[in-house]
């Protein structure tokens, strides 16, 4: 009888919880965005005209002949594209651009972590109005990416939605590695801060990430660009220690990202597991074919090759080498990855340049042989699976997160539109743009 009268009652709740949620979705308003395009992100066609109606923060209706309910509030962008809000695979909003890299390192380290959560939210809704509606932070220092995500979820600030690393792990020295300044002066990092060395030191720093907060990891498998101390191509982390971070990773449900120019590094990576190879200047087309076996993804933040190579002469002596040499060799790599059929991810690297330029990165895909649609669906496919959240965003579908980016004209025409949106929603929210 307990167990019939305990049965009756989850019942009724759940039915009470289930007509609430109900009534609550019927009560949201809703909104209709009307424009002359469409592109959905899945069947990577153009419709026109295009038509999104959302309740709340779903989508309830998409498609040139979507009905309009009486009720809706109507929103119609003119000659214009709708398309999926913009995820980006690769930021760093918790850091900051500084035209002046002597004055930007001076800057941050004299920055509280508190201070510099305000300039994160800063860089957040820059993101967000750029069209970014999701971003994978790989990296920030002092958990800040970790407070900015929950302060977003918690409806304190605005932004994207966030997948956060916590700090990114690396070997003494490596490009994960705090800055070389004499030990007495600066405090050395150790695994809480992602520096470890060893297997079971590696495994320690990724389960301290997790503990307070990492959706994923990322680790620095070779050296960088914008570090002063490592080599750009050196493999900084052993088979062993790989096989420790990912396995962990791996066990608690989390991928694991690879910053890696070199070649024999990202081939290490890949062969330990890894789930993204991020830049991948060096990448030969061996170790291309071997991540496409896998269906290993290449995040190949474009716009940041492009933007360092620009600004090498404004560098110290050996970053600005190590820039142009890595912008020098991606060019060819990217062409080889299009060839071979790598899976593509849309991701930036944003705070090398500054936030809110994110969409670029389209326009560079495209200058480099792909299609518009093509370019648009490393964001919508890639991105969107890669970070394991295309069930919930990246197409305009019935059921999805209302996200969703308004760009002018034809997208498919002018790609580089995508640079000026005129309108952006965020969970339903529209964040830029009318009313």
């Amino acid at each position: 009888m307990k167990l019939r009268n305990a049965v009756l009652s989850a019942a009724l709740s759940l039915g009470l919880s289930l007509a609430l949620n109900a009534q609550a979705q019927n009560a949201a308003p809703t909104i209709a965005l009307k424009a002359a395009h469409l592109f959905d992100g899945r069947s990577g066609q153009l419709v026109s005209p295009g038509v999104v109606v959302v309740r709340g923060d779903r989508i309830v209706a998409v498609g040139r002949d979507a009905a309009i309910p009486a009720d809706a509030q109507v929103i119609d962008l003119g000659e214009a594209t709708l398309l999926p809000g913009f995820i980006d695979a690769h930021t760093h909003l918790a850091s900051d651009h500084s035209e002046d890299w002597a004055q930007g390192f001076y800057e941050n380290m004299l920055r509280f972590p508190t201070e510099q959560a305000f300039h994160a939210q800063r860089n957040a809704q820059s993101a967000l109005k750029a069209g970014v509606t999701t971003a994978r932070e790989l990296g920030a220092p002092d958990f800040v990416d970790i407070g900015l995500r929950n302060a977003i979820n918690a409806g304190l600030v605005q932004g994207p939605r966030l997948i956060v690393a916590g700090h990114a792990i690396g070997s003494t020295g490596g490009h994960c590695d705090s800055v070389n300044a004499p030990p007495d002066r600066i405090r050395p990092a150790g695994p809480l801060e992602g520096v470890c060395n060893g297997a079971e030191e590696c495994r320690l720093a990724v389960r301290q990430q997790m503990k307070f907060g990492a959706d994923v990891i990322k680790i620095c498998a070779s050296g960088g660009v914008l570090s002063e101390s490592d080599p750009v191509d050196v493999p900084q982390l052993t088979p062993a220690e790989l096989g420790a971070i990912i396995g962990e990773a791996h066990n608690w449900g989390r991928k694991v990202a690879a910053h890696s120019h070199g070649d024999v590094a990202a081939r290490l990576a890949v062969e330990a597991g890894i789930d993204s190879i991020e830049h991948g200047s060096f990448l030969t087309p061996a170790t291309l074919q071997l991540m496409k076996n896998k269906g290993v993804y290449l995040v190949p933040t474009r716009m940041t090759q492009l933007w360092v190579d620009e600004k090498a002469n404004t560098y110290p002596p050996k970053i600005g080498e190590k820039a142009r040499a890595a912008a020098a060799a991606h060019t060819q790599m990217f062409k080889q990855a299009l060839k071979i059929g790598v899976p593509i991810a849309y991701g930036t690297d944003s705070a090398v340049f500054p936030h809110g330029l994110n969409a670029r990165e389209f326009g560079d895909y495209v200058d480099m042989g792909m299609s518009p649609a093509q370019a648009l669906m490393t964001s919508s496919q890639g991105s969107a699976k890669l970070l394991g959240i295309d069930k919930d965003t990246g197409t305009l579908e019935v059921g999805k997160a209302a996200d969703i980016v308004a760009v002018p004209g034809d997208v498919i025409q002018n790609v580089r539109a995508t640079e000026k949106p005129v309108l952006v929603m965020r969970a339903g929210v529209v964040v830029k743009g009318a009313p």
